[in-house]
Formats: C-alpha cells, structure tokens, sequence
C-alpha cells in the first residue's frame, strides 16, 4: 500500500517542491535540528546524530518513505527517521520520528536490534542509528507531514529496486542480513 500527500499542506507548498517548507522560529525549534560538517564539506541532519526506524513485517515486507523533493537527497526511498533532539535516546528519536512521519504506532512494534553508523565531523563524530523493529500487527502507514511524496510496504527482495537514499542504499546490505537472522 501507497499513501500519497493530502491537501493537508499548507498555501501552494507540496512534497515534489525543490524549496522546504518555512521552518518555525529559532527559539520553537529543538537545538538538535542542524547540520554537521565533515573536514571535506558533507553535511549531516543533526547536531546529536540521526535515527530512523526500520519497520519489518514478516507478511508485507519493510516500510519505505519516499521522501519529499526539498529534503537531503530527495526524491530517493529510505526510512523514516530525522535528527534526534538534546539528551533523546537512538530508539526514542527513531520512534517519535516514524510516528511524525509515517504514523507508526508504537504498540505494535518490538525492537529487534539497532545499526549504528558512525561518520568523523569537524566537531567530533556524527551517528545515524537504525532502530530495527518488527510490527506484530499489520498497519496503514499515515503521512502525517510534509516530508514525504509517498509511504508504501515494499518485500524485502523489491527493496534493491528503488531509488534509495544513499546512506540507506550503503546500510541496506546489513541491515537486510540482519533481518534474515530475525526471520529464522
């Protein structure tokens, strides 16, 4: 299943659009929506590292967002995730990311292990965080802001076929052999 964007969106602003969406007040925003820079200029979503929330289900597959054209790397399938906020634990941000984004309830998910990445930035050391988590009960994700073009349930050998961010596309090969020792 697909979810498609609603006329939920403010003005003339929608997901395909190049340019974000206005951005709240300095003092509304959490300090860990920022980037990092690593010594060669790449740049990464959260000042306190990133998480996004892998959801497996043994019957429809994983749960992909395909993300709205102004984000990093937009227009690619990944995970729903974001900047986890001051003090925020991998999983809590992973949770609260995924229930933002994509309606993830958490009373149907059970933890199953986290990936950690880890990348050099000027100030130290950047991490995003998989969270992998099997849904015990089958949902329909919700496209609950801006930041996705679409949410869909994809098999686990159709993943391969999609546009995938490239941070995803580079953990993805872990990530599904990890997912093949949970299934045994």
């Amino acid at each position: 299943m697909t979810s498609s964007p609603t006329d939920s969106t403010p003005g003339d602003w929608s997901p395909d659009n190049p340019v974000p969406p206005p951005l709240p007040p300095g003092h509304v925003r959490d300090p860990g929506d920022a980037w990092v820079y690593s010594a060669t200029g790449n740049k990464y979503w959260g000042a306190f590292g990133a998480a996004g929330l892998l959801v497996w289900h043994r019957e429809h597959g994983i749960l992909l967002q395909h993300r709205a054209q102004w984000s990093h790397n937009g227009g690619t399938w990944g995970i729903p995730g974001g900047a986890r906020r001051q003090g925020e634990s991998a999983v809590a941000g992973a949770l609260r990311e995924a229930h933002e984004e994509a309606g993830v309830p958490h009373d149907v998910v059970t933890l199953l292990q986290e990936f950690v990445v880890t990348i050099p930035v000027v100030d130290g050391e950047w991490t995003y965080t998989t969270v992998i988590v099997e849904a015990h009960d089958h949902f329909e994700p919700s496209m609950n802001d801006a930041e996705s073009l679409a949410l869909a349930w994809v098999a686990i050998d159709d993943v391969d076929a999609r546009d995938l961010h490239p941070g995803f596309a580079a953990s993805w090969p872990a990530l599904r052999e990890m997912l093949a020792s949970h299934s045994r």
